[in-house]
């Protein structure tokens, strides 16, 4: 039996592996991205990514599921007021941590190791100081940010108290995803699943407990812990297994503003969205508590059709990054096109599973047959929209590993900005109600693919062209 914490931790990672072993699943430290089989080493990397979105979107639904069963529809309500900030703080930290993606894997797929061990130690310092500064702003600025997103008077107090305990593991939350991202720039995704697996099995014991012993802010304590838990985890593991070499004395203050300008765009990207779901929710605000409550369990419900979607788009950054790095435009094609096939096919079952039972999943967040109501008419209203998605982060994907997240960006302000938020806002004005919301969420989705469609091949072309 293992006696201390290092013990414990190997014995873990040998059951970890020889349950894979027995299964016949392989945990490669780095896939051969250039020279392997197209369809293998997409889903070597793929799958464990599109695992570990799952455990996450698992590891958010606890703190929801418990909420609503066991402090009712006001508390609900009062964490989707919460939500915004939560998905615009998760995006930065994904936006900021898939620009350094980015860049490592190109060097990686050149075989520049100095390089690569110079972006590893300047990109971790940066991190470090960023997720600290972030964490301040926040806990400073949260009544204000409350305020503006039209908090109800009847749930600011829960939304406060549980927001501001939630940003304190801000920290780890932001380090998770960037020794996340360092490992997918090598080719390991296997571990983000393992990780998140822990994660959300502790989240999922602790809720429970502290929200029975201190009610509300119980929940964002168990996440909390459960978060830096996750982060010394990987921290453990790294220092193990040495996958990659970090050097402090190899930091590089020149490769701050390269990252920079790859981070910025980055971010900017994942954010969108979040900003996005923050307008329509001040928007939904307006109508009722009930209606809050049901977009933010659709919400919620929504995570099981994006995240497969999003982890083609990390997953492509990687592996399009390293083909662009060692100038093979046409494995990155192959990948491109075995994506979008894989990808549009899952989402189909998975769509149709979402909407033909949105009614009874709801009722496993907020037992209120008003809110199913809502959250079933939602989902018939975007329905096709998810498979779009799935074409539209595929391309993103392809564009960001192209060395041009500044693209991506501009096309999710596009879509986003100019055309979801200011026709969702028309459409609720003009007395579509909340219908009018829900069907500017699906012409969003349908301008999205076609803008990121012609964009992606485009960039193809030319680069192509040049070579």
């Amino acid at each position: 039996m293992p006696q201390d914490a290092a013990d414990i931790f190997d014995y873990y990672m040998n059951v970890v592996h020889s349950f894979a072993e027995e299964r016949m699943i392989t945990m490669p430290n780095k896939i051969d991205f250039i020279g392997g089989n197209t369809k293998r080493c997409l889903m070597a990397m793929a799958l464990p990514m599109i695992a570990a979105m799952f455990l996450n979107m698992m590891y958010n639904l606890v703190d929801s599921l418990w909420i609503g069963n066991l402090l009712g529809e006001t508390a609900y309500a009062a964490l989707t007021n919460s939500t915004p900030i939560i998905l615009i703080l998760t995006s930065v930290a994904m936006g900021a941590t898939n620009g350094v993606s980015i860049l490592l894997s190109q060097a990686i797929g050149a075989k520049d190791k100095k390089r690569t061990e110079s972006l590893v130690a300047t990109s971790f310092c940066v991190a470090v100081v960023f997720s600290v500064l972030v964490t301040v702003i926040l806990e400073l600025l949260l009544p204000s940010i409350l305020s503006a997103l039209n908090t109800p008077a009847e749930t600011y107090d829960m939304a406060y108290s549980y927001l501001s305990v939630y940003v304190l593991g801000y920290i780890a939350i932001y380090l998770y995803c960037y020794f996340a991202a360092v490992l997918r720039s090598f080719g390991n995704s296997m571990f983000q699943a393992i990780a998140m697996l822990t994660t959300t099995i502790l989240n999922a014991v602790l809720d429970p407990i502290f929200i029975h012993f201190i009610g509300f802010n119980g929940a964002a304590i168990a996440t909390l812990l459960s978060e830096t838990i996750c982060l010394l985890f990987m921290l453990v593991y790294l220092k193990k297994k040495k996958l990659f070499t970090f050097k402090i004395s190899e930091f590089d203050k020149s490769d701050i503003l390269p990252l920079v300008q790859k981070a910025v765009p980055s971010v900017i990207q994942q954010s969108i969205p979040a900003v996005s779901t923050t307008f329509l929710t001040a928007l939904v605000s307006t109508y009722s508590i009930t209606a809050i409550a049901a977009y933010g369990v659709a919400g919620k419900l929504e995570i099981i059709v994006f995240y497969p979607a999003m982890a083609l788009n990390m997953v492509l950054t990687t592996i399009i990054g390293q083909c662009v790095g060692g100038k093979r435009y046409d494995r990155a094609k192959d990948y491109l096109k075995c994506a979008l096939g894989y990808g549009c096919g899952l989402l189909v079952i998975l769509s149709a599973l979402v909407i033909g039972f949105s009614k009874q999943l709801s009722g496993l967040f907020v037992k209120s047959d008003a809110v199913a109501a809502i959250v079933g008419t939602y989902f018939l209203i975007v329905s096709v929209g998810y498979i779009l998605n799935t074409v539209t982060n595929c391309y993103l994907g392809a564009l960001n590993g192209m060395g041009k997240p500044s693209k991506s960006m501009f096309l999710m302000i596009f879509y986003y900005i100019l055309v979801r938020m200011p026709l969702a806002y028309l459409l609720s004005y003009l007395g579509f109600g909340l219908n009018g919301i829900w069907v500017a969420v699906l012409v969003s989705h349908v301008v999205a693919s076609v803008a990121a469609g012609i964009s992606g091949t485009i960039a193809f072309k030319k680069r192509t062209s040049t070579t």
